[in-house]
């Protein structure tokens, strides 16, 4: 008797990974070719059960300086571009 080995095709699941997006505000763009943007996000606290408004200041790319401080932007995650900048202007 002979055997006969069958294939299997294992099907492997591919998901699409979406990066980062936030939504700020600029906040600084002394830097060539740099802008900070600062995102705020509403949380609750665990202990206290009171919402608060924490903010975080992000370096992103800002190609000829287009933006001014106060310009609501959407920033987008990429690869790393220096030690600090992480993010991308998409739109203004």
């Amino acid at each position: 008797m002979k055997k006969t080995q069958e294939t299997t095709q294992i099907q492997t699941k591919t998901r699409e990974v979406k990066p980062q997006t936030f939504r700020g505000v600029v906040v600084k763009t002394a830097m060539k070719d740099t802008a900070t943007v600062a995102v705020s996000r509403y949380v609750k606290h665990p202990k206290y059960k009171k919402y608060q408004t924490r903010t975080k200041k992000y370096l992103v790319e800002d190609t000829g300086n287009t933006t001014q401080i106060g310009d609501q932007v959407t920033i987008v995650a990429c690869r790393p571009l220096s030690k600090l900048k992480h993010f991308k202007i998409v739109t203004n």
